[in-house]
């Protein structure tokens, strides 16, 4: 069999290549090693599928944290907005959440898979389920890919590859396109998690003494060597029987991951339970309470400040009984119990493997593709999209903007390459 575009990988990436290569002539397949396509697109958002980010243009990019600068070229080609456009095109009503994330009307991913999978049909992509690749093999005129059933062989003039990364392993994402890339003489940058969960072994992870605590709209901060922030997220948290997890965390986790790839055995992060209020003014209300207050327990005098339970551990720590009055807590007492709200500083070791992870980190390097086409710079006729490039970004539509923009334009492109001779 011959074609002019074979995509392999039918995520969300995969899905928007096959679309574009068949949308400009091409004759194109798409190959998917499970029995379902789409399944990432299914899971995410919830289940109800964040298609992408209504944010501008320069703050979508800035939520790319990993080499998100590199998708400029292709932004000024098919971007975010596009994406909406695209998906109304298709019937599917779109509506906009906080901070700018875009989910279907229907509140269900199927609705999102199922408009792709029409596309496809209405423009007769070939589709093979159930057909993993077992070798690439690159030629001078054409490529042939040869599936792991009987051999069975493929021709093709161009290739696409969309298999994602390693994370979130039972969608399909398990690493196979880092061979292939190599074999075509591609560099594949250290691979490690992100948008992941952190571990811990302070004693108040290993005693569980916080375990399913949630703090809602807090600031979390990751500190350098020299105890400096290298980044702060306001969002919420959890306390885990392992570390930490929750979108602050997720949003920090790359930044903690890079610290550890430098040699750091841990990594200090800061926790701000209280970001929208200064300390001194804290102090001086505690104090005033506590003045007025003096044959009451301290505990109950503060209560509604931070949640219970992190407050009963606060008082704990600076040994702080529950009985004990107002009367006899004193003014430096009260600096070091909101200081300890202000800045609730930790060690993380470490976060949950890359498996765990929503995402991936490292890939196919950027320095050796084309940013306005996608192209391998190394081979002819060869294309990477979506996540198997040294692209992440953070939960939230921006990963998910991606693989739709960077697999628009790889299929496009590969239908030109393979309409025209090499």
């Amino acid at each position: 069999m011959n074609y002019d575009v074979i995509v392999i990988g039918g995520g969300p990436s995969g899905l928007m290549a096959a679309i574009a290569a068949a949308e400009h002539g091409a004759k194109t397949m798409l190959l998917e090693k499970g029995k379902k396509l789409g399944k990432k697109l299914a899971i995410s958002g919830g289940g109800r599928c964040n298609v992408t980010n209504r944010l501008p243009q320069e703050e979508v990019i800035k939520h790319i944290p990993g080499n998100g600068k590199f998708l400029y070229s292709a932004f000024s080609i098919f971007n975010n907005y596009d994406i909406i456009d695209f998906f109304e095109g298709m019937g599917v009503a779109l509506k906009e959440e906080d901070h700018g994330r875009m989910f279907p009307k229907s509140n269900s991913a199927k609705s999102v898979v199922d408009a792709l999978i029409n596309k496809m049909k209405e423009l007769h992509v070939d589709v093979k389920l159930n057909s993993p690749v077992e070798a690439i093999h690159f030629d001078e005129n054409q490529h042939t890919i040869i599936l792991k059933e009987n051999g069975h062989k493929i021709t093709t003039k161009s290739v696409v590859i969309a298999v994602g990364g390693k994370a979130v392993p039972h969608t399909g994402s398990t690493g196979d396109g880092y061979a292939w890339a190599k074999k075509a003489g591609h560099t594949i940058t250290e691979l490690y998690p992100t948008e992941v969960a952190l571990t811990s072994n302070e004693e108040f992870i290993q005693t569980k003494v916080l375990q399913g605590l949630s703090l809602r709209d807090i600031k979390l901060s990751v500190l350098n060597k020299r105890n400096k922030p290298i980044i702060s997220h306001r969002m919420d948290m959890i306390f885990t029987h392992f570390g930490i997890s929750g979108p602050a965390v997720l949003r920090c986790s790359q930044f903690v991951v890079k610290e550890l790839m430098r040699g750091r055995n841990q990594v200090t992060m800061v926790l701000d339970t209280l970001p929208d209020e200064k300390e001194e003014k804290i102090i001086q209300n505690m104090i005033k309470l506590v003045h007025d207050n003096p044959k009451k327990a301290f505990k109950n005098t503060i209560k509604g400040i931070v949640p219970e339970r992190f407050q009963s551990f606060i008082l704990q720590q600076h040994q702080i009984s529950d009985e004990q009055k107002c009367a006899n807590v004193s003014k430096e007492n009260i600096r070091d119990i909101v200081h300890a709200m202000k800045h609730f500083t930790f060690s993380v070791n470490g976060s949950l493997p890359l498996e765990k992870a929503f995402v991936t980190g490292g890939g196919v390097s950027i320095k050796e593709i084309v940013p306005n086409t996608m192209q391998s710079k190394q081979m002819h006729g060869l294309y990477f999209c979506g996540e198997i490039l040294d692209i992440h970004g953070y939960t939230g539509g921006y990963n998910i903007t991606s693989a739709f923009v960077t697999g628009r334009l790889a299929g496009m492109n590969a239908a030109q390459e393979s309409t025209t001779n090499w």
